[in-house]
């Protein structure tokens, strides 16, 4: 199958028979091969009922149904991992996004990216609520991980399989699916879509949203930096805040011993010996965190490396084992 089109639903039975309309339209005049695929994110209106009626006349509809709300990022990862394209292209189910700028951003892929990011330059929401927030999340997650793009909270993106597939979503982390594939050496590129109001019902996210944002982008400077290498940030800082509690309880040893300085009442032994064991517990958590990253990657056969192309010679023959 060439594409697959993943598309979180929650509560949009409104939007639904539109969408499908839509997206049809717009993948017919492709020549690909295409399943749309439909995730019930514990919908409470009749969304799964109109997936399930329109799956009983359109072959290309795969429906996938959560037993309660897990959240976008969820949906989206049950999406894809029952994704069958070469393809897969990410989706709301809002009616904002629009399916006609599907095939541009196919065409990029063909042109040689890996992935490609939807941009809503004429974005159509509301400024302090949504768009605001947006635009502070967007500069703060581009600092920190150095992946800069105008738009992440674009649902909207177009990507080979090989790199959907080695995405794992948890939390929020949906949104930072640019910066964790760029991880693996990804060829990215950002394109302007189309975005359109909203039609029907009212928005599930609000300004409350950038806060969880922030503490999930804690989580994926961590494993973007340090994922594989833990004791370098662990160790480094009990290095250093071993090394000042030491040199301050050594200062304070030689004044006892050399000027008789009385040290019960001195709050800065107490900070000597404080840093001490912080620096203690940093590296035994150092020592830990490496060995979990071992098993992180040891029990599902991860490497710390992506090859993007191996070729070999053609009069080359395999040696037996």
């Amino acid at each position: 199958m060439d594409l697959s089109v993943v598309i979180p639903v929650y509560n949009e039975e409104e939007s639904l028979p539109r969408l499908l309309e839509e997206l049809h339209a717009a993948l017919a005049g492709t020549g690909l091969t295409y399943e749309l695929v439909l995730v019930d994110d514990g919908s409470r209106d009749r969304s799964f009922d109109v997936l399930k009626a329109s799956a009983a006349t359109d072959p290309a509809l795969h429906v996938v149904r959560f037993r309660r709300n897990f959240g976008q990022t969820a949906a989206l990862q049950a999406g894809i991992d029952a994704a069958r394209g070469r393809r897969v292209v990410l989706m709301d189910a809002d009616l904002q996004n629009d399916p006609k700028d599907i095939p541009a951003m196919l065409a990029q892929l063909d042109a040689g990216y890996d992935l490609v990011a939807g941009w809503r330059a004429d974005r159509k929401d509301t400024f302090i609520n949504r768009r605001l927030p947006s635009m502070v999340a967007n500069w703060i997650i581009g600092r920190v991980t150095g992946v800069r793009l105008h738009d992440y909270g674009c649902t909207l993106k177009a990507m080979e399989a090989e790199v959907a597939k080695s995405l794992r979503l948890y939390g929020e982390m949906h949104r930072f699916i640019p910066a964790i594939a760029n991880w693996t050496g990804v060829r990215l590129i950002e394109l302007k879509v189309n975005h359109r109001a909203r039609v029907f019902g009212t928005t599930k996210y609000g300004i409350g949203r950038t806060l969880r944002v922030v503490l999930d982008l804690i989580t994926v400077r961590f494993m973007q930096q340090y994922l594989v290498k833990p004791m370098q940030v662990f160790g480094l800082g009990g290095l250093l805040a071993g090394g000042v509690g030491f040199a301050i309880c050594a200062w304070l040893a030689f004044e006892r011993l050399v000027f008789g300085s009385p040290l019960a009442d001195r709050p800065l032994l107490l900070l000597g010996a404080l840093l001490i064991m912080v620096g203690v517990q940093l590296v035994s958590l150092g020592l830990v965190a490496d060995l979990l990253a071992r098993t992180y990657h040891e029990a599902q056969g991860k490497r710390a490396y992506h090859v993007r192309t191996r070729i070999e010679g053609a009069g080359r023959t395999a040696e037996k084992a």
